[in-house]
């Protein structure tokens, strides 16, 4: 079987920032494959949990942190893909070295 993955979004508004919260938060995708929690992370991430990312430290998600900016209202999106727990360590470092992440 293969794995599947979970994509989760955050959303913060100078509001919510003042409060140290989130405005909305919850679910984009779940169970999906690579492929598509890939496509909705944004083709892009610029953040892990662990940095930088190692054998003995791999990641188990990975953030895009402005995945959509709102100019006029100061909203920003972030949204992650968050890795089973069936996925190998080596095979978490290279979707880090995928993503562009540095890898120890």
């Amino acid at each position: 079987m293969k794995a599947r993955f979970n994509v989760t979004f955050e959303t913060i508004t100078h509001e919510s920032a003042e409060q140290g919260d989130f405005a909305d938060s919850g679910l984009v995708a779940s169970q999906v494959s690579l492929k598509e929690a890939v496509s909705y992370l944004g083709d892009f991430a610029d953040s892990a949990d662990s940095y930088p990312a190692s054998r003995n430290s791999p990641p188990r998600w990975f953030t895009n942190t402005t995945y959509q900016e709102n100019y006029s209202t100061g909203e920003v999106e972030s949204r992650s893909l968050h890795i089973p727990p069936s996925i190998t360590p080596s095979s978490r470092l290279r979707l880090a070295r995928y993503f562009g992440l540095e890898v120890r």
